[in-house]
């Protein structure tokens, strides 16, 4: 039996991944009426956190549950992902008790062996290389806001890391002019780089200006310097990434009015000035709450619950 996953944007067509946002339209107003959705009645999702998130957990824990099912949480200390166990025998068996598996891991091959061995949807939660459910929360947020996503400039202010790896996967489906600017020696993967540049769907620049990176800007896009795993490295990162806060005077020259996003969670006043935070043009709350629609979304296509 074939079983789909949610690993990466491009694993996806362009066609899909539209329906995906139609049915995430769909979903989230069902949400706001309190519609009865209870498509995954007596279901079972296990969610797997080697990295911990708050967002994340209530999330798809609330999402659901609301669609009827049971979410069961597992942290770090009642499972050890490719250490009290292997890999592929937490996936089979898990795969018997549930009806999908969520993981939100550090390496990126776990959630490839994970899915390789499961019998049931295994959807990405976030791993050290890339983060799916999030970027298409972000450009469903932007669809949402701007009403068209043909081209739209997204620029991504910092580290070219999991964000910006996602993006770059859209942008190989979605025609966008996507700008990761991050300073030397934090690009993105190089490799995915030219991978999406050579797909011909968008145009991707890496820069190290600021100044010239944002103009033109429909979004302005920025995540902490030093994720988790990376707090040894916070010090070094911040006199690195001390040119590319995105602040008011940042937004300022776009030359038009520019939205901002922000994954969250956010530093104040580090990446972000509590000013951009709370402007008008800051969408990053709309933008976290839409990843509960958005993972609705993705569980609903990957199990073939939409009626």
């Amino acid at each position: 039996m074939s079983v789909k996953h949610f690993l990466h944007i491009s694993d996806y067509s362009k066609e899909e991944l539209w329906e995906l946002l139609e049915l995430s339209k769909i979903v989230k107003a069902k949400f706001h009426n309190r519609e009865d959705h209870k498509v995954f009645h007596n279901k079972s999702l296990a969610m797997i956190f080697s990295k911990p998130s708050a967002r994340t957990r209530v999330s798809f824990e609330t999402g659901f549950e609301w669609m009827g099912g049971h979410a069961l949480f597992l942290g770090p200390n009642d499972i050890g992902i490719g250490k009290r166990e292997a890999i592929k025998d937490i996936s089979r068996v898990f795969s018997r008790y549930n009806d999908v598996i969520m993981a939100r891991l550090f390496d990126h091959e776990h959630i490839i062996e994970l899915a390789e061995h499961s019998t049931v949807p295994i959807v990405n939660g976030l791993t050290d290389y890339n983060h799916p459910c999030q970027i298409m929360t972000d450009i469903f947020t932007v669809w949402e806001h701007l009403g068209n996503i043909d081209n739209a400039k997204i620029v991504y202010m910092g580290d070219g890391n999991n964000i910006v790896h996602s993006w770059l996967h859209l942008s190989m489906r979605f025609p966008l002019d996507f700008v990761c600017c991050c300073p030397e020696g934090y690009e993105p993967d190089k490799d995915l780089v030219e991978k999406a540049r050579e797909c011909g769907v968008s145009k991707i620049t890496i820069t190290q200006d600021p100044t010239l990176a944002v103009k033109d800007a429909d979004v302005i896009y920025t995540d902490v310097w030093a994720s988790m795993g990376q707090k040894e490295e916070a010090e070094e990162r911040e006199r690195a990434f001390k040119g590319f806060q995105v602040n008011e005077k940042l937004m300022g020259l776009t030359g038009k009015k520019t939205l901002f996003m922000h994954c969250l969670p956010a530093e104040r006043d580090r990446e972000v000035t509590d000013g951009v935070m709370e402007s008008e043009n800051s969408i990053v709350f709309d933008q976290a709450e839409n990843r509960m629609h958005v993972q609705n979304a993705i569980m609903i296509m990957l199990s073939d619950k939409w009626k």
